[in-house]
């Protein structure tokens, strides 16, 4: 199925220069790959500096489209069908996404103008951006590949971005893009960065482009994984069935709140003591939050779904034959969704108190990955910083169609990148593990090898 997220055209909002100053302007031109999972996306983003003032800067997205792999009744995504769907999809979308390159023209040296087949002139890419990790192997080693030979035949360089700092960088693409009314890049380093997608949940603590420290990982499951499974156990049958893939948590959000005005439904904890002490509801149950009892910087989700199957098998199974109604079915959908949400919550607060204890003010933390698009999310953070003397903190959420995988995001990392002196050699592979962490075994993101300077030696 083909999802259309193409920007429309938009205006130009900064104001007209001097010729002086547009005589020191630098624009940049990528095509970006992403094809780490069941996504096939691909984006075409440019980005216009000015060298005289280095806080301008100024992102189009002139395509930005993605198919994603109809997974319903499979159980999860299926291994084979995901790298078929690349395979089958990846080099159409590329095509495509040509007719959107900037028109060219004669003025243009000749090393930027490209030919389609159709006679049209464009503007060639100065870099391909493609997804290197992590991800599925062989889903990656797709985009990979079709990259790798863009970027031959076009004679340009290559980045291979990390996907996870994508995502943490994704709001610095949203402030700087044309529209947006903004004329910098935001946020500054330092921020925090919740990383919460159905691979991953992470929180980082990001000092620059390159230099992130992992303050707390997920030792079993990442959060939406574990939100998925709990909706696959409550979500009635005929819901399942209807839905266009198996993200049952984007599901099960929707089942539990009908509208944004349903959230003041669920308490938020306003303290440590209220997440610990936890009554039975009215039905007889309660879900436990996990590590309630510790300040472990850590997140542990795979006690939840144990938790809602117990619950559920319990009513089924009961001696008089009573299976759960609907009105218990939805406050367990909300008591699954709260009980993930404050765990998330509660360690990012206590990381926040660490920080602060430091002497480190944090003043945004960034929310990005499938998750974020999440409303109850969104409004659950917002009230507990509120709560948890941290109000002052901005809590920063790409819009929806950016938070799950995409292309854009890559382009995004890659010009940073590209910006900063790095480029990727071509003989690279893909990585299926790869830290964000420079403290960790394999480095961090510059810890891997195969990146080069921009003398094309090895860094």
């Amino acid at each position: 199925m083909l999802h259309g997220l193409r920007c429309p055209k938009l205006v130009h909002v900064w104001r007209p220069l001097p010729t002086s100053t547009w005589a020191r302007r630098r624009s940049l031109l990528t095509l970006a790959i992403e094809s780490s999972c069941d996504d096939t996306c691909v984006s075409i983003l440019s980005k216009r500096s000015i060298y005289s003032e280095p806080n301008f800067t100024k992102a189009h997205l002139h395509f930005n489209e993605k198919i994603t792999l109809h997974n319903t009744g499979k159980g999860g995504i299926w291994p084979p069908e995901a790298l078929n769907s690349h395979q089958s999809n990846l080099a159409k979308l590329v095509e495509r996404s040509l007719a959107f390159l900037p028109e060219g023209d004669q003025a243009l040296p000749e090393r930027k103008r490209l030919s389609l087949q159709n006679g049209g002139l464009k503007e060639k890419p100065d870099f391909v951006s493609v997804t290197r990790g992590p991800g599925m192997n062989q889903n990656l080693a797709t985009g990979l590949n079709t990259a790798k030979g863009l970027a031959t035949a076009w004679q340009i360089p290559l980045v291979g971005v990390h996907h996870m700092q994508a995502h943490a960088l994704t709001p610095r693409l949203v402030n700087s893009m044309e529209g947006s009314g903004h004329n910098s890049v935001k946020p500054d380093f330092p921020f925090l960065t919740l990383l919460v997608s159905g691979g991953h949940t992470m929180l980082l603590y990001s000092r620059g482009l390159v230099e992130h420290e992992v303050l707390a990982s997920t030792r079993d499951v990442a959060v939406g994984d574990e939100l998925d499974k709990c909706g696959r156990i409550i979500l009635p049958q005929d819901i399942q069935q209807a839905t266009p893939d198996t993200a049952f948590g984007k599901y099960l959000s929707a089942y539990a709140f009908k509208t944004p005005a349903d959230f003041t439904t669920w308490d938020v904890p306003q303290n440590r003591q209220e997440e610990i002490l936890r009554c039975l509801n009215k039905f007889g149950w309660n879900i436990k939050t996990p590590m309630a009892k510790n300040r472990d910087l850590a997140f542990a989700f795979s006690g939840i779904a144990s938790q809602v199957s117990r619950i559920m098998h319990d009513r089924t199974s009961s001696e008089d034959g009573a299976s759960m109604s609907e009105e218990e079915r939805n406050f367990l959908a909300r008591a699954a969704l709260g009980t993930a949400f404050e765990h998330l919550g509660s360690r990012t607060i206590i990381a926040l108190e660490k920080l602060r204890e430091q002497g480190v003010e944090i003043s945004t933390l960034v929310v990005s990955g499938g998750v974020a698009a999440n409303d109850f999310l969104r409004y659950y953070l917002r009230q507990m910083l509120h709560m948890r003397s941290f109000g002052n903190v901005s809590l920063v959420f790409p819009s929806v169609e950016l938070c799950t995988d995409n292309a854009a995001m890559i382009a995004w990392a890659g010009m940073e990148m590209f910006e900063a002196g790095y480029r990727t050699d071509l003989g690279c592979g893909p990585l299926k593990k790869w830290s964000m962490d420079r403290h960790s075994e394999d480095g961090g993101i510059l810890g891997v090898s195969g990146w080069l300077g921009t003398d094309g030696q090895c860094v």
